[in-house]
C-alpha cells in the first residue's frame, strides 16, 4: 500500500513539474535567442556560408602545384605473330614469338601555374568575399527575425491589454443590462429600452472574444515564427509592464539613427561587398588577355612480357624523367575576354547603384519608423488625457442613469466615448514603444 501511495505521489510530482515545463512564459529575449538556435531558414544560411568557405580553401589550394600517380596495363593477343617479331619497349628491343603479351606502365606528374595574370589570387580574394557576404546575409535574416518577433511579441503584449479593456466594458454592460431589468420592474424603464442595454452587452461579449482571437492569432504567428509546434494553450509570452516611461521616453534622433544603421548594418555592407567583388571580377577579366605560364615534369617507367628481363630490371631500365615550361598566349579569343570585361563593368556600375538604393531604403525605413513614433507619442499624451475625461464623464453617466436622470442614449454613447479613448490610448501606447524598439535595433 506504502509503495503504491509512493508512486502515485512521485507520479503527481513528476506531472506537475514537466506541466509548468511546457506551460512556460517566454520572455523577448528568450524568442529571440530561440530563433537563433532553432530556426531553420538561418540554419542553412549557416550551411550556405560553409559552402562558400569550402570554395574559398579551394581556391587557395589552386596556388599550389598538382600531383597525380597513373598507371595503366594491357594484354594484347596476336595468334598470327611471325617468329623473331621485334618489339621496342622503352630503349630495349624485345623479341618473341608469344601470341599473347602484357605491358605496363607508371607514371607520376606534376603542373604547377606560375602565373595567369593574377586570376587565381583575385579568385581567392573574390571567394573570401562571397565568404563574407555570406556571413552578412546570415546576420540580415537574424536581424530580420529578431525584428519580426518583437513586432509580434509587442502586438501580442498589445492584443491582451485589449482583451482586459474589453472585459472590462463587458462587465458595465453587464451592470447597466442588471440596473436595466431592476428598472424595468419598477417601470421606470420600457423593454425596449433594456433591449438595447442587452445588445450592447452582447456586442461587448462578442468584443472579448474577437480581442482573444487576435491574441491567439498573433500566438499563432510567433510560434511559426520559433517555429513551435505546441497547442495554443501552452504557449504565452510574459505579461511586461508596459509604463508611461517606455512610451514617452526620449525617441533617438533621426540622423544618429541613420548614420549607425549605414555604418553597421548588414544589408549595407552585403552591398559594398558586392562592389568589391564586381571590381575584382573586372581584374579576372582583364587577365585572359594576359599569358599563361605553368610548369610540368613527370617520371615514368614500362615493363613487358617480351622482354626477358625481370620486373625490376626492366622497371629499372625504362625508368625516364621529363620536365617543361609551358607558355599560352592569347592572340585571338573571339572576344571572349572583350565581353568579359565589359560584363565585369556593367556588374561593378549595378552593384554601386545597389548601394545607393540600399542606403534609399534604409533611410525611408528609419525614417518612417521615426515619423511615426512622433506621432504616436503625441497621440498617446493626447489619449491619455481624453481617457481621464471620458472615464469622469462616463462615472457621472452611470450614477445619474442609476437615479433616472439620464436616458439610455446618453449612458450608451458615453460608454462608446470612453471604450474608444481607451483602445486609442493603449494602441498609441504601444505603437509608440514598437517604433522606439524597432529605432534602437536598427540603431545597434
Amino acid at each position: 500500500m506504502m509503495n503504491r501511495k509512493y508512486i502515485l505521489t512521485t507520479f503527481s510530482l513528476l506531472l506537475c513539474f514537466f506541466t509548468s515545463l511546457h506551460a512556460k512564459t517566454w520572455t523577448l529575449d528568450e524568442c529571440i535567442q530561440y530563433a537563433m538556435d532553432n530556426n531553420i531558414s538561418l540554419q542553412k544560411a549557416g550551411l550556405t556560408r560553409q559552402t562558400n568557405l569550402e570554395t574559398l580553401k579551394s581556391s587557395k589550394a589552386a596556388l599550389f602545384p598538382s600531383l597525380s600517380f597513373s598507371t595503366s596495363h594491357n594484354v594484347a593477343y596476336n595468334p598470327w605473330r611471325a617468329n623473331g617479331t621485334t618489339t621496342v619497349t622503352g630503349s630495349q628491343v624485345e623479341s618473341s614469338s608469344s601470341t599473347t603479351s602484357y605491358n605496363g606502365s607508371y607514371s607520376v606528374g606534376a603542373n604547377w601555374t606560375v602565373w595567369n595574370g593574377n586570376r587565381n589570387t583575385n579568385t581567392i580574394k573574390q571567394n573570401d568575399i562571397a565568404e563574407q557576404v555570406a556571413e552578412q546575409d546570415s546576420i540580415t535574416l537574424a536581424r530580420t527575425i529578431e525584428e519580426q518577433i518583437a513586432t509580434l511579441y509587442i502586438q501580442i503584449l498589445y492584443s491582451k491589454e485589449a482583451v482586459k479593456v474589453s472585459k472590462e466594458s463587458l462587465e458595465a454592460a453587464k451592470v447597466n443590462e442588471e440596473r436595466g431589468m431592476q428598472m424595468v420592474k419598477v417601470g421606470s424603464m420600457s423593454k425596449a429600452e433594456c433591449s438595447q442595454l442587452s445588445a450592447t452587452r452582447a456586442q461587448d461579449e462578442y468584443n472579448v472574444v474577437n480581442a482573444e482571437s487576435n491574441v491567439l492569432n498573433y500566438k499563432r504567428q510567433l510560434k511559426a515564427l520559433l517555429q513551435i509546434m505546441d497547442d495554443d494553450a501552452d504557449f504565452d509570452v510574459a505579461d511586461t509592464d508596459a509604463t508611461d516611461a517606455m512610451a514617452l521616453q526620449q525617441i533617438p534622433a533621426l540622423q544618429s539613427v541613420y548614420e549607425s544603421a549605414k555604418a553597421n548594418r548588414p544589408e549595407v555592407k552585403t552591398a559594398l561587398l558586392s562592389v568589391k567583388s564586381a571590381e575584382l571580377q573586372q581584374k579576372i577579366a582583364k587577365a585572359q588577355r594576359y599569358p599563361t605560364v605553368s610548369l610540368n615534369a613527370s617520371a615514368g617507367t614500362t615493363n613487358t612480357s617480351l622482354s626477358q628481363n625481370s620486373w625490376g630490371d626492366q622497371i629499372k631500365n625504362n625508368f625516364n624523367v621529363g620536365a617543361g615550361v609551358t607558355v599560352s598566349v592569347p592572340i585571338f579569343d573571339q572576344r571572349s575576354s572583350r565581353t568579359a570585361i565589359n560584363k565585369a563593368n556593367i556588374q561593378r556600375q549595378s552593384a554601386m547603384l545597389d548601394v545607393q538604393n540600399e542606403e534609399v531604403t534604409l533611410h525611408s525605413t528609419i525614417e518612417r519608423y521615426w515619423i511615426d513614433a512622433n506621432n504616436y507619442q503625441n497621440q498617446y499624451k493626447a489619449a491619455k488625457v481624453s481617457t481621464t475625461a471620458a472615464q469622469e464623464s462616463y462615472d457621472l453617466l452611470s450614477e445619474q442613469f442609476a437615479v433616472g436622470l439620464k436616458n439610455i442614449v446618453e449612458l450608451q454613447d458615453g460608454k462608446t466615448r470612453l471604450l474608444s479613448a481607451k483602445q486609442s490610448e493603449l494602441q498609441s501606447k504601444y505603437m509608440t514603444i514598437l517604433d522606439i524598439k524597432m529605432l534602437e535595433l536598427y540603431k545597434k
